[in-house]
């Protein structure tokens, strides 16, 4: 009678396996690699959003100005500019202005001299209290034309530096004659004093020396003033 090995078992130590009796690989296998590639994206992750963190940190306080005074809502209450008001010029009543943003602050009067027929030049005072948060606008500063809020325009002649107030502080005049203007940087704070005439002696500067002596005193008085 013919045997049957494959019934004795004498052919199961060599036969391939069955489908069904294909070898599982272990389970901590796959996960393993896998854990630790996971391990390493959190690390890195951590690492770039710290890094970000001191970046942003660095950049927040590198480019922060420094700022040594206060910001206030009506820079015309108390101020009546003094000085000025011993000259020709006497500013009348200030009408304030304000706003207050992240990255500036600022405050403003305008003086208006009081009008009649029989006065030969009519007078505008103008004060611009700014507080730069973010960027520092010391590297800006007399680089732009004679320009800005109101009647702040027209060409003026070379800017004579003024050594008698805090940081750096510039004076100008009109090349033709009509206006003045005192503008102060310090740290993050600008400060601009302008004074304008009209009249029929526009064309003329009506006693300049006195009028530039009374803006740097009144500067002075205003940057004392709002110093913390």
């Amino acid at each position: 009678m013919i045997s049957e090995p494959e019934l004795d078992g004498e052919w199961a130590a060599g036969r391939p396996p069955t489908a069904a009796e294909e070898p599982v690989p272990p389970r901590e296998g796959v996960r393993g690699p896998r854990r630790g590639w996971l391990w390493a994206l959190g690390g890195a992750l951590l690492a770039s959003a710290v890094w970000a963190g001191v970046l942003v940190a660095q950049d927040r306080f590198a480019a922060a100005p420094r700022l040594s005074y206060r910001h206030i809502e009506d820079l015309c209450e108390g101020r009546n500019l003094a000085a000025l008001a011993k000259t020709e010029v006497k500013p009348g009543h200030g009408l304030p202005a304000h706003g207050e943003h992240p990255a500036l602050d600022w405050s403003y009067c305008a003086y208006q001299s009081d009008y009649t027929e029989k006065e030969a030049v009519y007078y505008q005072v103008q004060v611009l209290a700014e507080l730069h948060k973010k960027t520092d606008p010391g590297a800006e500063f007399g680089a732009g034309p004679v320009a800005g809020w109101g009647l702040f325009a027209g060409d003026g002649g070379p800017a004579e530096q003024v050594s008698a107030l805090p940081g750096r502080a510039e004076f100008r005049a009109a090349a033709g004659g009509g206006w003045h203007r005192l503008q102060v940087v310090d740290g993050g704070a600008v400060f601009t004093l302008h004074v304008q005439w009209f009249g029929p002696a526009a064309g003329s500067d009506p006693d300049p020396d006195a009028i530039r002596a009374a803006m740097i005193e009144d500067m002075r008085d205003l940057m004392t003033s709002l110093r913390t």
